[in-house]
């Protein structure tokens, strides 16, 4: 089968699969309207406000898988760029869900899945930056911003020095910009205050 067509299907699968929202579902579940708690964000913070941390950890999970299994299938099936369109489309589908009305969450999960399926190694230092993030600012969404800028070095970087392709990079670019523009919010009232 031609690469574009492939490319296409690794789309909207993956598109499909990330617009699938756990943490609406879940909510729904136990009677809760996330758009009437804490951020209003269809995301696993959110959850985690709405009924616990025991759901916000499932619901990160899920949202995990959602960007892992069709970077990860894609990838192995059809090649590397096939999973990274894949896992770049189940993120785009997380944060425009069609199910919401163009809304979603804020994608960083499903990126982390998006990444761990086609380019773990990049996840070492993404998942170090948001530790360092949230220890020092104590808040999701800026440890979220600084992790999406480390995600764009990385991907520069590995580039540069040979140990990544130009669709790895773009990958990784891709992705922060993504969820950079899902945390603007957060990075500007971190700066004003």
């Amino acid at each position: 089968m031609n690469s574009l067509i492939w490319w296409g299907l690794a789309a909207a699968c993956g598109y499909l699969l990330g617009s699938i929202n756990p943490a609406v579902l879940v909510a729904r579940v136990f009677g809760k309207d996330l758009r009437q708690v804490g951020s209003g964000n269809p995301g696993a913070t959110n959850v985690g406000r709405a009924l616990g941390t025991r759901w916000a950890i499932l619901v990160g999970f899920l949202d995990i898988l959602k960007g892992f299994i069709p970077a990860f299938v894609f990838g192995a099936l059809v090649g590397e760029i096939a999973g990274e369109i894949a896992g770049l489309a189940a993120v785009l589908g997380h944060i425009t869900s069609p199910f919401l009305k163009g809304r979603g969450g804020k994608g960083v999960a499903t990126t982390l899945g998006a990444i761990l399926g086609v380019q773990p190694w990049f996840a070492i230092p993404v998942l170090i930056a948001f530790g360092v993030g949230v220890a020092v600012w104590h808040r999701v969404g800026l440890g979220a911003a600084v992790s999406a800028g480390v995600l764009a070095i990385t991907g520069i970087v590995a580039y540069g020095v040979g140990w990544a392709d130009a669709s790895d990079c773009w990958f990784a670019l891709v992705l922060a910009a993504l969820v950079l523009g899902r945390h603007w919010r957060n990075v500007r009232q971190a700066i004003v205050n």
